[in-house]
């Protein structure tokens, strides 16, 4: 397909994170653009803002006329939305030029120099990280973004179309229809198990994508990895790695110790240590492309983070309000670690929406050990996105499992009356699901009390 000859851009789920970077990056390449998403959201009202029509109807008589000429018409759809969705059943049945959103990103890359983040975690916080060492950097750079990323209000930065920063998503082999030129994997954690049934074949799609790397690439992995690549971490083995370690006024300072140099004392204002490897790796694959280090490290210390990751809502000495995304046991343990060196004394208690009936049935036990860690858990019901309930696969059997008296099981309704009426130093808001809609409610409650 050649993106040239198309004029017309029609996305069925355009309110997704990653579909609604695609939708901006059309736009803005003079393409029109619009599409169908179920819900009306933050994402959706910013693409209308741009001029993209945006229907929350499934029906075939809301598409735009224009839309329906599939001579100069792709459309872009998400694995999320059912097969019984009838825009989507008449794109199909009437042949148009349909593409998964990851297809349309590997016929975007294939012609840029393109760095690619892979992993089962870390991937949205490290493509924002490196996308903004960049742009920073005035390297001419397009990134596709799978969050907000704080420092450009946006889940896409434009900056030219030399480099193409992406994630690549394990979700569905997603990954293995990118092909770039740098690639990083930050984890190979057990995930996505509805797909890949065991590890081992999730483990042997990340080996998959390793050899999508063009011919004379770069693969850089975490140092437990057991891969071959450039390593990154703590360890003094790895190629690139982290010493020094201080904590200053809440933020990290730090050296990166690099094949060639020694970068000394810089700053870093996310919490976690994961966030450090995060940190590192794109740091690693900026100065892989010849990026100055001393502007690296700048940059490194004026990145503002990523919206629903460890994200400060109300940060004051008498109360803290942090929402993250947190979705997997392994990410929960990172936050806990992150809240836990920031938060040593202090009490925390962690509001935790589970994501999908297979994940949580996946890793129950998993999932009440990383949370049984707070201090206070209140669980709110399964989150279900693309999913039909699993029989005895609840958040009710779920809290069973959580070795802590401090626990309790609410409804989304409850919630901020029982809000009110808690006392802690430290509040989380955590998971992929609608968890997010919450926030601002919970926020606007202790601005007013406060």
């Amino acid at each position: 397909m050649n993106l040239n000859s198309i004029h017309n851009v029609y996305f069925v789920g355009i309110g997704g994170i990653g579909m609604s970077a695609l939708a901006r990056y059309f736009k803005f390449n003079q393409k029109n653009v619009a599409g169908y998403d179920k819900t009306k959201t933050e994402i959706t009202d910013a693409l209308v803002a741009l001029g993209i029509q945006v229907s929350t109807n499934d029906n075939v008589a809301e598409i735009p006329e224009a839309y329906l000429n599939k001579e100069n018409t792709i459309i872009i759809y998400t694995p999320a939305i059912p097969s019984s969705h009838s825009e989507l059943t008449y794109f199909k049945e009437n042949d148009f030029n349909i593409y998964k959103r990851a297809e349309v990103l590997g016929l975007i890359t294939k012609d840029t120099y393109c760095l690619a983040v892979a992993g089962t975690h870390g991937k949205t916080t490290t493509s924002s990280i490196l996308g903004h060492l960049l742009a920073e950097s005035e390297v001419d750079v397009t990134a596709f973004l799978g969050g907000i990323a704080e420092n450009y209000n946006s889940n896409l930065i434009l900056k030219g179309n030399e480099i193409t920063v992406v994630e690549a998503d394990e979700f569905d082999r997603s990954f293995l229809q990118l092909s770039p030129d740098i690639a990083c994997i930050t984890s190979t954690d057990a995930d996505h198990l509805d797909i890949y049934g065991k590890k081992e074949a999730l483990h042997d799609s990340f080996l998959e994508f390793t050899k999508r790397i063009k011919p004379n690439g770069t693969l850089f992995i975490q140092e437990d990895i057991e891969l071959d690549g450039i390593t990154y971490g703590f360890k003094e083995t790895s190629d690139y790695h982290i010493k020094n370690i201080k904590i200053q006024d809440g933020s990290y300072v730090f050296d990166i110790v690099t094949p060639t140099a020694i970068v000394i004392a810089i700053q870093f204002h996310l919490p976690g240590r994961h966030n450090l490897l995060n940190g590192l790796v794109a740091f690693a694959m900026a100065d892989k492309i010849g990026t100055p280090t001393d502007r690296l490290a700048k940059a490194l210390g004026t990145f503002k983070g990523v919206k629903r990751r460890f994200s400060y809502q109300i940060r004051n000495e008498d109360f803290v309000f942090i929402d993250d995304y947190a979705h997997h046991p392994t990410e929960i343990n990172a936050l806990y670690q992150a809240v836990r060196e920031m938060y040593p004394d202090k009490k925390v208690t962690a509001i935790f929406q589970p994501h999908l009936f297979s994940r949580t049935k996946d890793f129950a036990d998993e999932f009440a050990e990383s949370l049984a860690k707070f201090d206070e858990i209140i669980l709110l019901e399964i989150y279900p996105a693309r999913e039909k309930p699993i029989e005895g696969i609840t958040s009710s059997w779920l809290l069973s499992k959580i070795k802590n008296d401090q626990k309790q099981l609410l409804t989304k309704e409850n919630l901020i009356n029982h809000i009110s009426t808690i006392n802690t130093d430290v509040l989380l808001t955590v998971g992929a699901g609608d968890i997010g809609a919450e926030v601002l409610k919970i926020k606007n409650l202790f601005t007013v009390e406060n």
